[in-house]
């Protein structure tokens, strides 16, 4: 395997630390610093995140993809808003025009009442059927040389055809429920984990892939994280401990309950799962964030000097991760420090560990 790196561009300088600031709920100076920060840092691409109530990612995505060169992107896509037809042609198109730097983040929703922001009423369950369906023909598009019909419970098309395909455009997938896995196992080219414990992490990478052979297919797998990173172990450990309680009151602030939440995503409930026993696990593992903010999206992280955090990557790559998604409670600063210090170390002990392992099985 290689190991890639996924940064991360929200749409100002903010995060979970900063508390209500009035910046504007879209910084395009922001959006380019960041970008260009992670061309420079080395990152293999950024996500670019979707929400029911924040700019719409694929714009930014291409106005990002204007201001660079080598940076990939991952666009989170919410199925069933866009016709599957349509926005195959429009992340075909934007792959174009960007050089074959395009993938995709399909995010089907866990939460109804964030559905229910943009107008959809469907259940999880129905959501997930929907996301299979609309994968299906998004890869048909993506790939038929001849115009297609398609009948299914949700869509309806009568050749249906794109001149346009996409140079390479990979499919990343989450999502933890039974329903999930099996639309991962059928679809997915990433399947992406929130960062969990390594236990966790192997029964999950094990699950998978055994959904995936069913398909003949073997997916990557990507996990998201957010280091902190410091001179010092005990400084590190110290800004983690920080940011739980800078978090602590920002919610009590808000009025905002930080036990007994019962959060409706399979992953999250898994995270604070992790987090029962404590907020550090497996040594380096960090889940102070996830147990008091309900584990709401990407809370957890690693903890230490760069070069402790950096062997925590390796274990993680040694299970069957080759994707690491980060980012950080400093956006903009955050990422040129782990460009800096952090990817360099991470790269050269994988390089390390296979070429070592190259070398056992020359040898046998």
């Amino acid at each position: 395997m290689t190991v890639k790196f996924i940064g991360y561009i929200g749409f100002n300088n903010e995060s979970e630390i900063h508390g209500p600031r009035q910046l504007r709920p879209l910084d395009r100076d922001y959006v380019e610093q960041a970008a260009a920060a992670q061309e420079e840092g080395g990152f293999d691409r950024v996500l670019i995140p979707f929400g029911s109530n924040s700019p719409e990612s694929q714009i930014v995505a291409a106005h990002a993809a204007a201001r660079t060169t080598k940076l990939g992107f991952l666009i989170a896509h919410r199925p069933g808003f866009t016709q599957p037809t349509v926005a195959a042609r429009q992340l075909a198109t934007l792959d174009q025009l960007s050089g074959g730097r395009v993938a995709v983040h399909i995010i089907t929703g866990g939460a109804d009442s964030e559905m229910e922001k943009d107008g959809d009423r469907t259940n999880k369950a129905e959501r997930y059927r929907r996301t299979d369906e609309y994968l299906t023909i998004l890869r048909r598009e993506w790939t038929s040389e001849t115009p297609f019909d398609h009948d299914g419970d949700f869509y309806r098309i009568r050749g249906g055809y794109a001149a346009i395909k996409p140079q390479n455009l990979p499919v990343f997938f989450g999502g933890s429920s039974p329903e999930a896995i099996d639309v991962a196992g059928r679809h997915a080219d990433v399947y992406a984990l929130w960062g969990e414990t390594q236990a966790q992490v192997r029964e999950a990478v094990a699950g998978i892939r055994a959904s995936a052979a069913r398909y003949n297919r073997a997916p990557g797998f990507s996990l998201s994280l957010r280091p902190i990173v410091a001179d010092t172990e005990e400084a590190a450990w110290k800004r983690a401990d920080e940011i739980v309680e800078i978090v602590r009151s920002i919610r009590a602030d808000a009025g905002l309950e930080t036990k007994d939440h019962a959060p409706p995503h399979a992953g999250a409930q898994r995270l604070l799962k992790a987090a029962e026993a404590g907020y550090r696990a497996d040594t380096r593992l960090w889940t102070g964030l996830a147990a008091v903010g309900g584990a709401q999206g990407n809370s957890t992280g690693l903890v230490g000097t760069p070069e402790q955090v950096a062997d925590a990557f390796l274990d993680y790559y040694h299970l069957g991760i080759d994707h690491f998604l980060i980012r950080g409670f400093e956006p903009l600063d955050d990422a040129i420090v782990y460009g800096r210090e952090l990817l360099p170390l991470v790269r050269a002990r994988v390089a390390a560990a296979d070429a070592a392992r190259e070398r056992d099985r020359s040898a046998a």
